[in-house]
């Protein structure tokens, strides 16, 4: 029978209604799927990216840093802003919508009776990308978890694990330990492993131990020091990068995520030496929307994806850092199987008025559920039908030295730069 004829939004319905769970850990379909495309294992040198918070950062800088020195790099990320194509990229160029549909008719036409969830369709076609595209180096940044995660079919050359916090606990557990181990489920026997965090779990240290893991871990196999004037030196066995350019993602949390996309540069780059030149032009010109990102203007605006407890105490710390003259108003949209309380309670400190705004997906809160789960805030709350018109009420109650703030989610940050006009 002749495959039907789908455009990209025709194919990513079709996606998000074949299986009947929008999230379904395992690696069975997926793995056998990408059995039949002849993709594993893969021909070129790959990183995997995971953990609670800094993992879509670190995999943008370790791709950054391996194209500026010369190779042709492949980047998987997710969720998306706005568009479905931001998701794959080669050296920065994003996937076309054509290209998409072609990988999308050659997955459909392997998975035979097979069920794949969306997620597991996208991983599929961005390894398929990267081996039309001949890459050198493939940055894969886990969606979920990690051991059942549909990147964990490739056996990455280095594992980087960025933090362990809640989130997603109904699919990885109710404690650190439990978390803990799905996430060190990305490691590999004998494979070398970048650990970002001196403050992981037990769990994890067992796992690198019944796998013989190298594990490099910051703060005692690599560092960074961060001077006044915002440069800052990386140190390693292997020697000291110093005077590099501060970030231009914004926040200190910055330093470290790069410092852990160095530590995993210097071994997928090896025995190429890293060159403190092509380092600080990636990191200078690294551009992630809606990270920390500030935007100028009488009343200023502050975007950022945080949807957990973690990243929302990283972005209070940073309201606290930059406090306007005026108020602030949070526009705040969120998913259904997040811990809203705990976000809000973070962050409730530095607002004085929230703007609860809907979110039109499979997963997202309608406005008045929002705040039902929210409990007592400092401040009011008033109700909205989607980010737009929040933001257009913040704009109208915002005066010159008041901040907007926009968080909660990627399905939050994303249509707000849009009506910002700046994506």
């Amino acid at each position: 029978m002749k495959p039907v004829a789908r455009s990209l939004p025709e194919w990513l319905h079709f996606q998000e209604q074949l299986h009947p769970r929008s999230i379904d850990l395992g690696l069975e379909r997926v793995r056998e799927v990408a059995g039949r495309l002849g993709l594993l294992p893969v021909s070129c040198r790959t990183a995997i990216v995971g953990g609670t918070n800094g993992k879509g950062s670190t995999s943008a800088m370790i791709a950054a840093i391996a194209q500026a020195h010369g190779f042709k790099v492949g980047l998987f990320t997710s969720p998306h802003l706005l568009r479905y194509e931001e998701r794959i990229q080669v050296n920065g160029q994003e996937v076309s919508a054509a290209a998409l549909v072609a990988y999308f008719e050659r997955i459909e036409a392997a998975r035979g009776e097979l069920s794949l969830t969306f997620f597991e369709f996208n991983a599929l076609a961005a390894l398929l990308h990267f081996r039309a595209a001949g890459v050198q180096l493939a940055v894969l940044e886990v969606g979920l978890g990690g051991r059942l995660d549909a990147t964990n079919i490739v056996d990455a050359d280095v594992a980087v694990l960025c933090s362990i916090g809640f989130d997603h606990r109904d699919w990885l557990g109710d404690t650190l330990e439990a978390i803990g181990r799905e996430k060190a489920g990305i490691f590999r026997a004998g494979k070398p492993v970048i650990l970002s965090t001196q403050d992981m779990p037990a769990s994890v240290s067992a796992r690198l131990g019944e796998l013989g893991c190298q594990a490099r871990t910051a703060g005692v196999d690599f560092s960074c020091e961060v001077h006044s004037n915002g440069h800052w030196d990386y140190r390693d066995a292997a020697g000291a990068l110093s005077a590099l350019p501060a970030p231009a993602l914004a926040g200190a949390i910055q330093y470290h995520n790069a410092a852990s996309a160095l530590a995993a540069a210097r071994l997928l780059l090896a025995p190429q030496p890293l060159d403190a030149t092509a380092i600080s032009k990636a990191l200078a010109a690294l551009r992630l929307p809606g990270r920390l990102q500030h935007v100028a203007g009488p009343a200023q605006w502050l975007l950022d994806v945080a949807h957990n407890p973690a990243a929302a105490s990283v972005l209070a710390a940073e309201l606290k850092r930059c406090p306007p003259a005026g108020r602030t108003f949070a526009i705040l949209g969120m998913l259904g199987d997040k811990d809203v309380m705990e976000v809000a309670a973070e962050l409730d400190a530095g607002v004085d008025q929230w703007l609860l705004c809907s979110i039109h997906e499979p997963r997202g809160l309608q406005a008045e559920q929002l705040r039902a789960r929210l409990g007592t805030l400092r401040g009011p709350c008033t109700l909205h039908v989607n980010v737009a018109q929040a933001c257009e009420r913040a704009r109208e109650l915002a005066r010159a030295g008041d901040r907007v703030l926009v968080c909660g989610s990627f399905h939050t940050v994303g249509p707000a730069l849009q009506w910002l006009g700046l994506y």
